[in-house]
């Protein structure tokens, strides 16, 4: 029987550098609803989810989701981990996606491929971007993990760190040692003994920044919109065609540092 595939994205208005980011028109629609749209084009994804949150500043994305139709849970806040899930048990998942809300040119091509590489050889986990020390090689932005549910439910048991519970996932990949297969392809087996796979880009556009966590972004991605008239089926090559052709797009949010892996709420532990 073909594994149900469950893309979870994963929300809130309370994010620390640019709060209600998820809900932020972008040529006329709301994140939130392009990240979904985008995602559920997926090939391989049976079911799209939006994960929020059951604080109250989370009401307005739940009533966002309920009028668009946008299937929705709520859940921890800062346990980003029981979030996920306690969504993948509800949906019956096989296999779940994790994406998130603040990736507005989320390839569904992308998605595919990552979870193609799970399914066809038999990985706990595959993504095509790992946090530092690793090196990514896809623009950030385009960010897709995917792992079983069988794993996932591993993890929700066992992992302790705040860094684990918050960023869902590092518990299948911390310490992992990748071997070059190819050009697009890093393989290795964790510390904890979890298949991993790391997908690569065969040109480096690791430092080009798609994603929205300030105020310079937005201005970027609605500047892309923009430029494809607020269409929302372009490629994420055509993006990268797009600011090869004009290459000032990118200085909109050149200046921006981006997160790590070690940036974990401090609203999470001071509780």
């Amino acid at each position: 029987m073909k594994p149900r595939v469950v893309a979870i994205i994963q929300g809130r208005m309370s994010s620390s550098r640019l709060p209600g980011k998820i809900l932020a028109d972008i040529a006329g629609q709301p994140m939130l609803g392009r990240v979904f749209l985008r995602t559920s084009r997926a090939a391989t994804v049976a079911e799209t989810i939006f994960a929020t949150t059951t604080d109250p500043s989370d009401d307005p994305v739940a009533e966002y989701c309920d009028f668009s139709g946008i299937p929705f849970t709520r859940g921890s806040l800062y346990d980003v981990l029981d979030r996920y899930y306690q969504a993948a048990k509800q949906a019956k998942a096989n296999v779940v996606v994790r994406v998130t809300a603040d990736c507005p040119v989320i390839d569904p091509a992308l998605i595919d491929d990552v979870v193609n590489t799970l399914l066809d050889d038999e990985y706990d986990f595959v993504c095509n971007r790992l946090p530092l020390p690793w090196h990514r090689t896809y623009p950030i932005g385009l960010d897709v993990e995917a792992c079983t549910f069988k794993n996932l439910e591993k993890a929700w048991k066992v992992a302790k760190e705040p860094q684990q519970r918050e960023h869902a996932m590092p518990y299948f990949y911390e310490g992992v040692e990748l071997i070059t297969e190819n050009r697009s392809l890093q393989t290795g087996i964790s510390p904890r003994g979890f298949r991993v796979a790391l997908l690569h880009h065969t040109t480096d556009f690791g430092d080009y920044r798609w994603t929205v966590d300030t105020p310079e972004d937005l201005e970027f991605i609605r500047q892309v919109y923009h430029r494809f008239d607020g269409r929302d089926d372009f490629t994420w090559k055509e993006v990268l065609d797009l600011v090869h052709d004009e290459p000032q797009l990118m200085k909109i949010n050149a200046g921006v540092q981006h997160k790590t892996l070690k940036d974990i709420d401090r609203r999470a532990t001071d509780h």
